[in-house]
């Protein structure tokens, strides 16, 4: 097994993306960090922001609950100043998961007291939070709904993937899919929750299109036949037709949208050999059934669409887009380059400074496209003790309007403050893309199928005995 991450100077590891050919740029002024920037009618304090990193610690009828509270505290004492809420479901049969979060009337309350609690904290650190953007990412999981796949189409690279846990069969191409009428009530459920979540206090909501889930997928449908397949105009409805309803009802509600800009293909292990890089699963080209990706190599992004898309989006009223790609279930190295796999993944096929690379160089291909939106990066945890002086030189080259941290703010969710401090991360607690927290979001012998996931190394008081129970089961 190759471990990749053995720099102990910037210049070690700028050496290394020189001779992988990449552009990963360091630098060590940090002030690009603490410049504010405008959102809509809001002034936010810096350019850190916490990614959407689902807790799976919600109640069974979707409400926040201690560990939830517990996050959203310590990431609104950090002290960086748009904080990106989770993947809070839309519909009960859209999550992902049996303990994700479902936002309606009947727990509307406990997601303000989350709401206060991620703001008092913030006043009682920094002293103020008017300069504090706060908001929800709402999204139906389609594929990857925890009771049965909600499909959208047919995909025959993902298909043969998709378990369902009703039947204990893998989905084939009988497999019912959503109907029209079925995505038109989902449109309808999306504005209803964006609306109650406005009434709560967010600032935005993220109509999620990211990671293979319900919106994605349309995305990708050129296999799908009506109105919601086949062509980019109607692959793209199911989405307009969200964005135009919360923008006519609840219009003081600002909208962003955290999307995949390239899919690509499913990865695996190598059959008979566990301990080969991970490898693509056999595909046949044209590849029809991925976003973003070149059909005749769908190892290469094609931005194409993607970029038509953003700027019908940005048409239709989008502030903010979060530029996002892979599939956490098939292709994790492409969503989060990682050093160690998760316990159903694969070794990493390439340096993962290509990853990171990759991230940065689709992030800047947007930002260029569009100098005046707002873009929100990702990819950098994995660059570990240097992701920021990378955040930095990628501010202040203008690749990226404002850089999102995920895994590494729950090791270190007071990373803001250490840098204000100390110029510095605190080091024995950086994030070592472990993958402890994705190997607890895959354990599947939870009584109620699912461990709430934080990061046992560095976070042990709590997570560390729910680490200890996962191995126990």
């Amino acid at each position: 097994m190759a471990r990749y991450f053995h720099f102990h100077t910037a210049e070690q590891l700028q050496q290394t993306a020189a001779r992988l050919g990449i552009d990963i740029t360091l630098q060590e002024d940090l002030s690009p960090l603490w410049q504010p920037i405008t959102i809509g009618p809001y002034r936010v304090g810096n350019r850190l922001c916490i990614q959407p990193m689902e807790g799976c610690d919600g109640s069974l009828d979707g409400a926040p609950e201690e560990l939830t509270l517990r996050r959203y505290q310590r990431f609104g004492a950090g002290g960086a100043k748009l904080i990106w809420g989770e993947a809070t479901a839309v519909l009960p049969e859209g999550r992902a998961n049996p303990r994700q979060l479902w936002l309606a009337p009947h727990n509307a309350s406990s997601f303000e007291k989350l709401l206060v609690v991620c703001r008092q904290a913030h006043r009682r650190v920094w002293g103020d939070d008017a300069d504090l953007l706060v908001g929800l990412q709402l999204t139906h999981s389609g594929r990857y709904a925890h009771f049965r796949p909600l499909l959208a189409m047919h995909d025959p690279l993902l298909d043969p993937l998709t378990f369902d846990r009703s039947t204990g069969r893998f989905v084939d191409h009988h497999y019912p899919l959503l109907s029209d009428g079925d995505l038109r009530r989902i449109a309808d459920a999306f504005v209803a929750t964006a609306r109650l979540a406005w009434q709560i206090g967010f600032q935005f909501v993220d109509v999620k299109q990211c990671h293979r889930y319900l919106l994605n997928e349309l995305l990708a449908a050129r296999l799908r036949s009506g109105p919601y397949g086949g062509c980019l105009e109607n692959r793209t409805r199911l989405a307009r037709e969200i964005i135009q309803g919360i923008r006519r009802e609840v219009p003081g509600l600002l909208i962003f949208t955290r999307l995949n800009v390239f899919d690509g293909v499913p990865f695996r292990v190598p059959p008979g050999r566990p301990e080969a890089p991970g490898e693509p699963w056999p595909f046949t080209t044209p590849v029809l059934s991925a976003w973003g990706t070149n059909p005749e190599n769908p190892l290469e992004p094609d931005l194409t669409e993607p970029l038509l898309w953003i700027a019908e989006m940005r048409q239709l009223g989008v502030d903010v887009v979060n530029v996002s790609m892979g599939n956490p279930y098939a292709s994790p190295h492409l969503t989060r380059p990682f050093e160690y796999p998760p316990p159903d993944g694969y070794e990493p096929p390439e340096h993962p400074l290509m990853g990171v690379a990759r991230h940065f160089q689709l992030t800047e291909k947007v930002q260029r496209s569009f100098p005046e939106l707002v873009v929100v990066g990702s990819g950098y945890s994995y660059l570990q003790e240097f992701a920021f002086h990378a955040a930095a030189a990628n501010l202040a080259r203008r690749r990226v309007s404002i850089v999102g941290i995920g895994r590494a703010a729950l090791a270190q969710p007071d990373f803001v403050y250490q840098l204000r401090q100390h110029g510095r991360l605190e080091r024995r607690r950086v994030c070592r893309t472990f993958s402890y927290c994705t190997a607890l979001m895959r354990s599947k012998h939870h009584p109620l199928g699912q461990f709430p996931t934080g990061c046992p190394p560095f976070d042990k008081e709590v997570y560390g005995p729910i680490w200890q129970q996962a191995q126990r089961r």
